[in-house]
């Protein structure tokens, strides 16, 4: 076989890639990812289904519902233009904020292994900081295009939008939910960078965050410990070690294509959370190293596809579109990121979701509702686009 033969398939597949638009890039990414993690949602829970409520399909059907109902409540969203949210979007981030609020009162909000993250209505259940993560972008891109030459030229203009991050971080510290604070604070602070704020003030405000990270996880034992069984997971893998060691064994007996759908043994009661914050890790078990790829190929994608709808947004002159796109698809990508590395050891335990893949109701639901109005940014950059060329081809016609 000639180098040119096998080259071949190569070019197709490229030629392929380079026709897909980003709407479609995303639909087959987060088409992927959904039907991956209802499979493996599925297959990490089982055991801990069946001991617990005598169902092993129990997580998995309730999973498939809150699949129907993200698929219900993404086609609403589609419906709604993105002037509406440009217009009410720090009425949204308002009442995210008190539901974040109301969540820390005694009643109603639920303590759930220690932490007050959801509010409870009859046998559902919600988590505000989910619906905080949407509300602090959009809030944050309508700030952004009524804003934008102040934040690019005074440091008040980029400190403002700062200080109402202060109270959604306050609040969200209060739960505690540390993770939420973290892709928050990246998304919203990528999407300032992204408006043209000066490097110094954003280095100065993450600098900042850091330093003021240190005596926020000192201030809590079950922190310091976390950090510490993070840095040398083998030194207590029975205890404070003992979450990631397990994740890193499942790592180590994937190996490259995995020992099977549903042959994992570390999701038999030997990795805690199995089915949600840990479900990667069952994942890599089961499909090994050429399945992680994979999997990171869509997550990457999706990502891309995201601020690919950005920019083109941003070339229609719709800029509130735009912001949001970039802040959707940054909060994505850090999520994604944050729980693939703390499945690896890359950072210290963190209550995050892999978005589609992760068990969850409120997180499901939350990423049908960003992927609908990704797809109405595209759909209406795209209408933009081809009226700009419609009124350029009559212009031509019209000069011949």
């Amino acid at each position: 076989m000639t180098s040119q033969s096998m080259n071949q398939p190569v070019q197709l597949l490229r030629n392929v890639v380079a026709e897909l638009t980003e709407r479609q890039v995303l639909l087959v990414a987060s088409g992927f990812l959904l039907c991956i993690g209802l499979i493996m949602v599925g297959s990490a829970s089982m055991g801990v289904a069946e001991a617990t409520f005598g169902n092993p399909f129990y997580f998995f059907i309730r999973h498939a519902i809150y699949l129907c109902i993200g698929l219900v409540v993404g086609a609403v969203v589609l419906q709604v233009p993105m002037q509406f949210w440009s217009r009410y979007s720090y009425w949204v981030f308002l009442v995210a904020l008190i539901l974040i609020a109301i969540v820390l009162i005694p009643g109603i909000g639920r303590r759930v292994n220690g932490s007050m993250r959801w509010i409870g209505f009859g046998g559902i259940t919600m988590q505000p900081s989910e619906v905080m993560k949407l509300a602090a972008v959009l809030a944050m891109s309508a700030y952004l295009v009524r804003r934008q030459e102040e934040v690019r030229s005074r440091a008040m203009g980029f400190v403002k939008p700062l200080v109402a991050l202060f109270f959604v971080v306050m609040f969200l510290m209060l739960e505690p939910d540390f993770g939420a604070s973290i892709v928050v604070i990246m998304a919203t602070t990528c999407m300032l960078f992204l408006a043209g704020a000066p490097l110094k003030q954003f280095l100065a405000v993450m600098g900042t965050v850091t330093l003021a990270g240190i005596p926020v996880v000192m201030m809590e034992s079950y922190r310091m410990k976390r950090l510490l069984a993070f840095t040398d997971p083998w030194a207590d893998q029975y205890n404070t070690g003992y979450q990631l060691v397990q994740s890193l064994i499942a790592f180590g007996r994937g190996d490259w294509f995995g020992v099977g759908l549903g042959h994992s043994v570390q999701k038999l009661f030997y990795l805690p959370e199995a089915h949600t914050d840990f479900v990667f890790a069952v994942y890599a078990e089961e499909f090994g190293l050429i399945g992680v790829l994979v999997l990171l190929l869509a997550v990457a994608s999706l990502v891309t596809a995201a601020l690919r709808i950005g920019q083109r947004a941003e070339r229609a002159g719709q800029y509130f579109s735009a912001y949001v796109a970039y802040g959707l698809a940054v909060m994505l990508g850090v999520q994604s990121a944050i729980n693939i590395g703390v499945n690896i050891g890359f950072f210290p335990t963190k209550g995050l979701t892999l978005p589609l893949v992760s068990y969850g109701g409120s997180s499901l639901v939350m990423v049908f509702v960003i992927l609908a109005i990704l797809l109405r940014i595209d759909a209406e950059s795209s209408q933009v686009s081809e009226r700009g060329l419609r009124r350029t081809e009559g212009g031509n016609h019209g000069a011949r």
